[in-house]
């Protein structure tokens, strides 16, 4: 009689666990990448009071007999399933959706996590909000802008205060239209501001002139900041329309190709400009409507520091400049397991790797592993509050009836002591 107090103890302590699990999900119901855990019950050992027999003779074969002594937990279990994602605006909360878990370290240990809750640091490392653990991946190299095929794994810094250096025009793009019913000495001027090897500021104006030639004009370019006692070069020439109004040959005064030359006067070096007219129809044009001919883009700009940053789905961090120049400065890593469920929960949304995680697969968001990055989106916890409330009810009422045992028990105890009376 005893054996059934004991699985009513057993049965009462179990579902308290599983009220533990509950109540645990329950509060982690909008903490960011948290996975809901759930348990399950298993038989204890069963008390065997006769073995089973087989048929012998013209006797049939007999069970055993035996029964329960009570029950255990058999696994508590984490549940790797997709929260929501939520969507924040803040460049560094970043969410995965998919598999995968990011990196953090603390300088020793590497620990893995959903919690995507990232910001800077004064040094300028992306550190998980919450304890200042790092986020790890490969750093770009400056020189390439690429990632070596070798880099190590190792703490995101970003640079900020790094300058983007300037870069000399080299090409300047030219379309439009110019007015096919214009006289000899209608003239028409194109300007745009070009840079030198210095980042400094150019005001380069070009010069259409209509010739006595049909469909052709004369060209000349002048331009601001020209160093004393030096000549540009290549800076006239002339421009021919076919009769269909498309450009059939752009010339300067050097040859075909020979691009416009000047020495700025603040000691950058040599500028070479080449002007592209485009081809054909798609190039500048000559038609009888009104003057557009203009130059719409240049190539070159000044120096610009590092002011933002954007992150793509593969988790490649890229620096934006106040030049306007963009370029990848790293690439965020992620791990996956081989059983996610088997890693080891240690606190503030992190886990380790246990001995039936299997090692981390390191690689990139979307390629070595399957799951992608979303920046500006935080994952919700993945708990269904309805279904957390059934087990609530499953489990109060297992622990009432398990109560009741040991009550019932209880009172066929009484009677039997009251025998002796």
């Amino acid at each position: 009689m005893m054996n059934s107090l004991f699985a009513g103890v057993s049965g009462l302590r179990n579902h308290l666990v599983r009220m533990n699990i509950i109540g645990n999900n329950i509060a982690n119901i909008n903490t960011v990448g948290f996975k809901a855990s759930r348990v399950t019950f298993k038989e204890m050992l069963a008390q065997t009071m006769r073995g089973a027999s087989r048929r012998t003779g013209g006797m049939g074969g007999m069970n055993p007999l035996q029964y329960g002594l009570g029950m255990s937990v058999s696994s508590i279990d984490t549940i790797i399933s997709q929260g929501n994602l939520e969507m924040t605006g803040e460049v560094t909360d970043l969410a995965i959706k998919g598999d995968g878990f990011f990196i953090l370290s603390d300088g020793v240990n590497e620990y893995y996590t959903r919690a995507g809750v990232f910001a800077y640091d004064a040094g300028g490392n992306l550190v998980n909000r919450g304890n200042g653990f790092v986020l790890q991946g490969k750093m770009v190299d400056s020189t390439t802008g690429k990632v070596p095929p070798d880099a190590a794994i190792g703490d995101i810094r970003l640079p900020f205060g790094q300058t983007a250096p300037a870069r000399a025009t080299t090409e300047v793009a030219i379309s439009g239209n110019l007015d096919a019913s214009a006289s000899e000495d209608d003239t028409h001027e194109a300007s745009i501001t070009v840079y030198d090897s210095l980042g400094d500021r150019h005001t380069l104006t070009i010069t259409f002139r209509k010739t006595a030639v049909p469909n052709q004009w004369a060209w000349s370019i002048s331009t601001t900041g020209v160093k004393s006692g030096t000549t540009p070069g290549g800076d006239t020439g002339t421009l021919t329309f076919g009769d269909d109004g498309s450009i059939l040959e752009f010339t300067p005064n050097g040859g075909t190709g020979t691009p416009f030359t000047f020495v700025p006067d603040n000691g950058a070096k040599k500028l070479d400009i080449v002007f592209n007219l485009g081809t054909g129809s798609d190039g500048i044009t000559q038609y009888a409507a009104a003057m557009t001919a203009t130059a719409k883009w240049q190539d070159g700009y000044g120096m610009g520091t590092l002011s933002s940053i954007s992150i793509d789905s593969s988790g490649m961090i890229s620096g934006v400049f106040t030049n306007g120049v963009t370029r990848d400065l790293a690439q965020i890593v992620l791990a996956d397991f081989n059983n996610p469920a088997g890693l080891l929960k240690v606190g503030e949304n992190m886990y380790q790797v246990s001995s039936n995680s299997g090692d981390a697969i390191k690689g990139v968001a979307g390629s070595t592993i399957s799951g992608t990055i979303s920046s500006g989106y935080l994952e919700r916890s993945n708990v269904d509050l309805a279904r957390e409330f059934i087990d609530m009810i499953v489990a109060q009422r297992g622990f009432q009836a398990n109560a009741r045992t040991i009550t019932t028990t209880d009172e066929m105890l009484g009677e039997l002591v009251n025998l002796k009376r």
